[in-house]
């Protein structure tokens, strides 16, 4: 299961936050997890507890915004939808297509910290 040591780079990213924050906690870590990136968002929900154990971020809230894959279809002039990577033709004209505009993300959105009011 890669998406503890992908959510092992997630909770590092948080520490950083944290500490150029002045934080000590993190509430809330939010996810984009694009349909191709090869993280399973139910993997990485059960992963998330053992992840942040012991860590600013153990008892944080996870959010995971999963994103859909798409391709622009030069055809359709139009970003258009698609089911697998192996789909890279556009599904309304048929068109031959390898711009994947969107699919393969997995990023931090935004990180909610618990900052003291002394800072």
């Amino acid at each position: 299961m890669h998406e503890l040591a992908l959510l092992s780079s997630v909770v590092k990213a948080v520490e950083n936050a944290c500490s150029a924050a002045g934080s000590s906690e993190a509430k809330v870590v939010a996810l984009r997890v694009g349909a191709l990136s090869g993280a399973m968002p139910a993997a990485l929900d059960w992963a998330w507890p053992l992840a942040v154990a012991g860590s600013v971020a153990e008892g944080a809230e996870l959010i995971l915004e999963e994103v859909p894959a798409a391709v622009w279809c030069p055809a359709c002039n139009a970003e258009r939808e698609i089911d697998s990577f192996y789909a890279l033709r556009c599904p309304v004209c048929g068109n031959p297509t390898a711009d994947l505009v969107r699919g393969r993300e997995f990023l931090v959105s935004y990180v909610e910290l618990e900052v003291p009011d002394h800072v």
